[in-house]
């Protein structure tokens, strides 16, 4: 009977959506998390959770201090320098934040939007959920580009900071300014 109730609450959890994608015709370097956490949707904002390391990490890859920016100027920062966001679940129920807990989800169509992308090379995954339902989604399309798959920069991902900045500067020299 509580395997019935856990499908029923499942069931009724509502539907998050992702953002739209941050990408322009020079985005070199796509980065694509699973789905924004709660603290994400309710600011309106990819990596909105304090505690979160993204910002920080990239801004290390691009040697840009983004964490001190306004958000609009981090979106701005990024697609000058190449780097385009999105999610690989465009909506999903889910309880809370955590990966593990995404269920009757639907996805984004990254191939079609990396085919839209002339000149990108390049595909990063925030965390293992991100990079393993990612590289389904794109299947076969996923040998165009370079995949790189990465720690993710949340909390719920214990990694010191030390490593996980190790793994993301494999990143560093990956996306080159946009062309004046």
């Amino acid at each position: 009977m509580s395997l019935h109730l856990s499908r029923a609450a499942a069931t009724s959890e509502p539907r998050k959506r992702c953002f739209d994608p941050v990408v322009d015709a020079n985005t070199r370097l796509l980065i694509l998390g699973s789905l924004p956490g709660e603290k994400s949707l309710a600011h309106s904002q990819y990596y909105a959770h304090p505690q979160n390391k993204f910002w920080m990490l990239v801004g290390a890859v691009l040697g840009v201090d983004l964490a001190s920016l306004p958000y609009d100027s981090r979106l701005a920062t990024l697609l000058a320098h190449g780097v385009g966001l999105w999610d690989v679940v465009a909506q999903a129920q889910r309880a809370g934040s955590l990966d593990s807990n995404i269920r009757a989800r639907d996805d984004n169509d990254l191939v079609a939007l990396a085919a839209s992308l002339p000149r990108l090379h390049t595909i990063a995954f925030n965390g293992g959920t991100a990079a393993k339902l990612g590289i389904k989604v794109l299947g076969e399309h996923a040998r165009r580009y370079r995949i790189v798959s990465l720690p993710s920069s949340s909390p719920a991902h214990t990694l010191a900071y030390a490593q996980k900045l190790h793994a993301w500067l494999q990143l560093h020299g990956q996306p080159e300014p946009a062309a004046p």
